[in-house]
This record gives structure tokens, C-alpha cells and sequence, in this order.
């Protein structure tokens, strides 16, 4: 099954959040197989060149993973452009209402459905595959809800045609209700919930990310059909604390000794 169809028959989707600019870690999520690769270019410096780079990397497995970007803003050049890069699909960021939600949508699809531009590039086969692939585009488009305002408007987002999808940004959407980080709290619960509402009333699946392992099995049980379950520069600090805190004790020790 792709990506695609898992999101639209509301099947388990586990995902990997990629922020390190370096195809190696999008190959390294796609060998372990998780659903979907996100590529994170609205808080780091990873460019279109390397966007390209790491999803050919997922590529180059052949496994079943594909690679979704969130792309730095709802702008239709950018989206145009990174999904000619042959990405499965776009997450657009600060979805507030459902005009800006259509504007998504519109960016990710090809005349007379949307405004895409014809482009010779990866997506196309750099031109061999070109009115196949025009025919065929079917691109994941998922409307990140962070904000009062989305939040407010999110049943209008979430019946948006084409639209396939919400995101809930649990550091975004916290900060917005002014409890930065209480994700335990009974005014983000609500707005979770609401939004969880939303999506599914209208069929559509709702995703979110787990900052810590005990999240994982906490968002499922809230609802959430899709959960990214780490950030790859947080396993890297993990992973080196653990690593210098081990140094650290058999130091100790010796010393003791």
C-alpha cells in the first residue's frame, strides 16, 4: 500500500522526523521501514538540493517508505518545486483557514484542479515519464493545525476537497494557547480533541508528532491515526547523553576504587 492510501483508509501510519540535512538519515529511516520519512524544511536549513537528495536516498532502498516535506510556508512555488523533487507529498505549516487550506491543495495539483506548474524534474522522469506523471499526480496534502485561529476554523479545514489530512503541532499549537509545552493540559486536550473531531467527522486522518517515547502509545490511544515517533537530532543527543553519562559512571568509579 502507499503512503497515499494508508492516510485515506485511516490504516496505522508510524513516521520518522528528519531535520538533519543528510540523506544518510532518511536512507537509515527507510531501511528500519517506517511508513513515511518527513523532511522538516520549515526550522532548518536543509535546501531543495538536499530535499532532492534525501528522498532519492528513501528511493534507493526499495522499501515501502516515502518521504513527505514540510515545506517553510503555504506557497505554491515552494511546493511546486519540492514536490517536483518526487516526494510522496507536502505538509503545509500555520493552516488557518479554509481559503488557506485550498490554496494548499491548489498548489499541489496540475490545471484545471489546481495551479501546479508542468515542470521537467525528478517527479517526471526529468521529462520521459512527463504526461504520465501529470495524469497520474496524486501528491499527500496535509494542513498542519498550530494556531488559534486554525484551531478555531478547523472543521471548515478539515472538509476542504482534497485536502487529505491534519497535523497536529503539539510545540506550536501549546505556545499559541499560551501553555508552552503542558501537553497534559486540559485546554490542549480539548483543542486535541477537537481537532481529532474534525478530521475524522469528515473521514480524514489526524497525525501528530511524540517527543518522548511514553507519547507514542498515548497519542494513539487519544486517536491519532499517525504518529512521527522521534526527531533524528533527539535521538543523537539521547543516545550521546546515554553514551557520556556510561563515560562518566565507570570514570567515577575507578575513582572510587
Amino acid at each position: 500500500m502507499t503512503l497515499a492510501s494508508k492516510l485515506r483508509d485511516r490504516d496505522p501510519v508510524v513516521g520518522n522526523w528528519l531535520t538533519l540535512a543528510d540523506p544518510a538519515v532518511t536512507e537509515a529511516s527507510a531501511q528500519l521501514e517506517f511508513d513515511v520519512a518527513v523532511i522538516d524544511r520549515e526550522h532548518t536549513p536543509i535546501s531543495l538540493e538536499t530535499t532532492t537528495e534525501m528522498a532519492r536516498a528513501v528511493d534507493a532502498t526499495r522499501t515501502d517508505t516515502e518521504t513527505l516535506v514540510r515545506v517553510s510556508e503555504n506557497d505554491a512555488t515552494e511546493i511546486k518545486r519540492v514536490l517536483d523533487a518526487g516526494v510522496a507529498g507536502v505538509m503545509g505549516p500555520m493552516i488557518e483557514t479554509a481559503a488557506e487550506a485550498q490554496e494548499l491543495v491548489a498548489a499541489t495539483r496540475y490545471p484545471p484542479e489546481g495551479v501546479r506548474g508542468v515542470g521537467i524534474g525528478r517527479a517526471t522522469g526529468y521529462g520521459d515519464s512527463l504526461a504520465d506523471s501529470v495524469e497520474n499526480a496524486d501528491p499527500v496534502t496535509i494542513a498542519q493545525i498550530e494556531t488559534r485561529d486554525g484551531l478555531a476554523n478547523v472543521e471548515e479545514i478539515a472538509a476542504v476537497d482534497g485536502l487529505d489530512g491534519l497535523f497536529v503541532g503539539p510545540a506550536d499549537l501549546s505556545a499559541a494557547l499560551g501553555i508552552f509545552g503542558e501537553t497534559d493540559s486540559e485546554d490542549f486536550l480539548e483543542a486535541v480533541d477537537r481537532i481529532l473531531e474534525a478530521g475524522h467527522t469528515v473521514d480524514k486522518p489526524v497525525a501528530t508528532i511524540a517527543l518522548e517515547e511514553a507519547d507514542v502509545e498515548r497519542w494513539l490511544e487519544r486517536g491519532f491515526d499517525a504518529v512521527m515517533v522521534g526527531v533524528d537530532v533527539d535521538y543523537v543527543l539521547s543516545g550521546s547523553k546515554r553514551a557520556k553519562r556510561a563515560f562518566e559512571e565507570a570514570v567515577g568509579e575507578q575513582d572510587v576504587e
